[in-house]
């Protein structure tokens, strides 16, 4: 993994909106020793599957998804959704899983499960709906090709508007607690960053290998977490503005460039002689860190 190109920038966000880490228990708290010691006692994280494992691993999961018809204002059109909670005893944060530029494909699902296995509400809105044959989604499209057009086609602002309809649906969840984070792949990715200039209430936000914002960077209030691939300067090139805008506000931007790993990494496990592979068994556990330190603390 290449460092030389990361910069950290920490800062309290102008917002309380995300905090570190608790501080650790007093030992003679037993029941804050005991959530210290569970927090301890977790395992690794294990990353999603590869593009070609995910129905597999959809199929073998033993959590309970489901799909969601979330209701957008001013739109007889809902966005389906389709949502995976963890098997844990309290309630839990809720991570909004971005598509790529393929749509809501099954390994944008296997993704959300993977999360959900990490003890994550993840709901994966398929940000593509209604705009299909027959009023579909995704799944109504000919081909992957005639999903990327389509997905060319969303403009940004209902992008968003999409988005806030999945975030505000987050909200009512009556297992959920009141964090919620966003993570995006490729397209999704540039689109997390966008949410978190766009939804002041965000407590998190991780992009995988997108492009950063040209504006409005004095508009985000929660932390980002941006993680590359070397081999992805069409992407990299980006990272420069988002790193100068969020240093100059005092706001919290982090960056991991991992060598020689190409663009969808994470979904193309195999590729670029190991690199990928690499680049995803570092990039999820930090994920996975992110997320918790801002929406679980």
């Amino acid at each position: 993994m290449r460092r030389a190109t990361t910069l950290t920038l920490l800062a309290v966000p102008l917002f309380a909106l995300a905090t570190g880490c608790s501080p650790a228990a007093d030992s003679g708290d037993d029941m804050d020793s005991g959530a210290s010691m569970a927090a301890t006692e977790r395992p690794a994280p294990m990353p999603p599957p590869a593009e070609e494992g995910a129905m597999a691993a959809l199929n073998a999961s033993p959590r309970h998804g489901e799909w969601v018809d979330v209701p957008m204002p001013g739109s007889t059109t809902p966005v389906r959704t389709w949502a995976v909670y963890p098997e844990r005893p309290d309630n839990a944060p809720v991570v909004i899983v971005t598509m790529e530029i393929f749509g809501l494909t099954d390994w944008i699902r296997s993704v959300a499960d993977q999360f959900a296995a990490e003890g994550f509400i993840a709901l994966a809105p398929d940000l593509l709906s209604g705009m299909g044959p027959n009023g579909g989604g995704t799944e109504a499209m000919a081909d992957r090709d005639a999903a990327v057009a389509a997905v060319r086609t969303l403009a940004p602002e209902e992008a968003m508007r999409r988005l806030d309809a999945v975030f505000a649906y987050a909200q009512t969840i009556p297992a959920a607690t009141n964090k919620i984070g966003i993570v995006g792949y490729c397209w999704g990715g540039g689109t997390s960053f966008a949410y978190a200039v766009h939804q002041p209430n965000l407590s998190a936000s991780v992009v995988y290998y997108g492009t950063s914002p040209t504006e409005g960077y004095d508009r985000i209030n929660a932390p980002v977490l941006g993680l590359y691939g070397g081999s992805d300067q069409r992407v990299n090139a980006t990272i420069p503005t988002a790193q100068e805008a969020m240093g100059a506000l005092g706001k919290s931007y982090e960056s991991e460039i991992y060598d020689g790993a190409g663009h969808g990494f994470l979904r193309a496990q195999d590729g670029q002689e190991g690199a990928n592979m690499r680049a995803t068994q570092q990039a999820w556990p930090r994920t996975i860190e992110f997320f918790r330190q801002h929406l679980e603390s």
